[in-house]
């Protein structure tokens, strides 16, 4: 067996109209379905789905903070420019979203945010894709502050 892609990622989420405004609204992911028993799911049109929305309640305890196992964040891919992040920025400012770390990874340069959940979220440039194609270890260079 060999994975060809990472296909979708489904999150818990406190409000599903909250999280679908965030999802919808704020990030751009186009909803291709939504569901009144408590669930939406969400696509940027490469697959069916790459993100799917479960709801559980406003009473869900929020992600654990600190070292620990399980997921850290998931990454959102929102161009190819410096531009194109800081367009992504002024959104997420203009919404009110918490920022909660930069990044200039070489590769890529990186916005941290936060969801509705206090899930962690990426939102990165690819800035050289042809660097880390030729020299996969790129991936792992000294990360640096973001200068947007």
């Amino acid at each position: 067996m060999q994975i060809k892609e990472l296909g979708h990622a489904v999150l818990y989420v406190r409000s599903l109209e909250t999280s679908r405004h965030f999802y919808r609204d704020v990030l751009g992911f186009n909803e291709i379905s939504a569901d009144p028993r408590g669930f939406a799911a969400f696509s940027s049109g490469r697959t069916h789905h790459e993100l799917l929305l479960i709801e559980v309640g406003a009473t869900a305890a929020p992600p654990p903070k600190g070292r620990r196992t399980g997921l850290y964040h998931l990454g959102f891919k929102v161009g190819t420019t410096d531009d194109e992040l800081r367009d992504a920025l002024r959104t997420i400012e203009a919404e009110g979203v918490r920022v909660v770390g930069t990044s200039d990874h070489g590769v890529t340069h990186s916005l941290y945010i936060l969801d509705p959940d206090d899930n962690e979220l990426e939102l990165y440039i690819d800035v050289q894709p042809e660097v880390w194609r030729d020299d996969p270890s790129a991936v792992m260079a000294p990360i640096r502050p973001l200068a947007l």
